[in-house]
This record gives C-alpha cells, structure tokens and sequence, in this order.
C-alpha cells in the first residue's frame, strides 16, 4: 500500500470515529442543527468548529505553504472555476437530501458499521444516485459533441 493511501485510510478511519464519538452518525442530531426554526441544536457547529481549531493550524503551520503535496506529485485541483446549472442542481440535490434524510454522505460510510437497514440502504441510495448522475451527464455529454458534429 502507498503512502498516500495508507494516510488516507488513517484520515478516514479518524473522520469516522470522531462522527461516531461526537454522535454526528446519529440522523435526529443532524436534522436538530438543520431544524433552525423549530428545536434547533447547535451541538454540530460545535463538532465542526473543533474540527477547523486542529485543521487551522494544521494547515498554516504545514500544508499552506507547500509547493507540492507530501505523497503525490502535484495537487490535484480542479481547473472548473464557473458556478454553473450542474454544480447548483448537485448542490440543491445534496442539501435537500441531506435535510430529509438528516445524514451526510461521510458519516452515512462510517455508519455502516452500526448495521442499521435505514443506513445501508441511504448508502445504496447514494451510490446509485451518483453512478445515475454520471451516465446522464456523459449521455448529455454525447450529445453535446453529437451535436457539434452535426454542424
């Protein structure tokens, strides 16, 4: 195993312990903190910004400064700069399903080990919903270049 995904097992493995310990996993607190208008619960602000005081530092002190990445050869950035129709519709698809179903994708993976049924099948639902996405934006792709062909 190379370095870069040894360190992102470890990375993930403490992503998902700390989901697991803050009670993040639980779907009741998510919805809680997103309830704004109704019995809102801060407690996940305060998981999220104990997590930007260890990565702040973190950051300036060591990755900000960086020319190239520790385990790779470059940084892999996107060159995508526009706020397109494709970005906002994720976008709005990723918050309203997050608000229904009161779980984010990251701590929905760290669940599984709970073994909860409604977690399994958030997850299936997920994935089936991202390889959907990506067939309709490859046949609208086709299309595109169909299309300028045609010209």
């Amino acid at each position: 195993m190379n370095m870069f995904r040894l360190i992102s097992l470890i990375a993930g493995v403490l992503f998902g312990i700390g989901m697991v310990v803050s009670g993040m996993t639980e779907p009741a607190n998510v919805i809680a903190f997103l309830d704004v208008a109704g019995n809102w619960s801060p407690d996940l602000a305060f998981v999220m910004g104990g997590a930007l005081a260890v990565f702040m530092p973190s950051y300036f002190i060591l990755i900000h400064k960086r020319s190239k990445p520790v385990c790779n050869d470059s940084f892999c950035l996107t060159d995508k700069k526009k706020i397109d129709a494709p970005l906002i519709t994720g976008a709005v698809f990723f918050g309203v399903g997050w608000g229904i179903a009161g779980i984010c994708p990251g701590p929905a993976i760290a669940s599984i080990a709970n073994g909860s049924t409604g977690i399994v099948t958030f997850v299936i639902a997920m994935v089936l919903g991202m390889v959907l996405a990506e067939l309709l934006l490859a046949k609208r792709e086709l299309n595109k270049e169909q299309a300028r062909q045609a010209i």
